[in-house]
């Protein structure tokens, strides 16, 4: 299994083809995610230090470039994790936003 790194958390393993955000917070990670993924909000936007995919469905392009976070976030709720070691630093936290994190995306 591959290993998630999030900035300044323990690193842990996911199983391979799970959305990288539900393995975030599965981990106990806070992580928002407003629009329960679906790809509309970026609440749940993460930058990549290593192991990012190359793959980007269509929703995920439309979202980022409409939002003008192209090229230097990536959604969480809709990448699935690959055979890759990840790191990433997320971008929203609900504890600093004093929100909860949102309805729990679909898997």
């Amino acid at each position: 299994m591959p290993t998630i790194t999030v900035e300044g958390e323990k690193p842990f393993e996911a199983e391979t083809g799970k959305k990288l955000v539900l393995a975030i917070e599965d981990a106990g990670i806070d992580i928002m995610h407003r629009c329960g993924g679906q790809a509309r909000c970026t609440t749940c936007r993460v930058e990549f230090v290593e192991g990012e995919p190359s793959k980007m469905n269509s929703d995920e392009r439309e979202t980022l470039t409409d939002d003008g976070l192209l090229g230097t976030y990536r959604l969480s709720c809709q990448i699935r994790i690959g055979d890759e070691n990840i790191h990433v630093k997320v971008a929203n936290r609900s504890h600093v936003a004093g929100l909860p994190p949102g309805d729990r995306p679909e898997d």
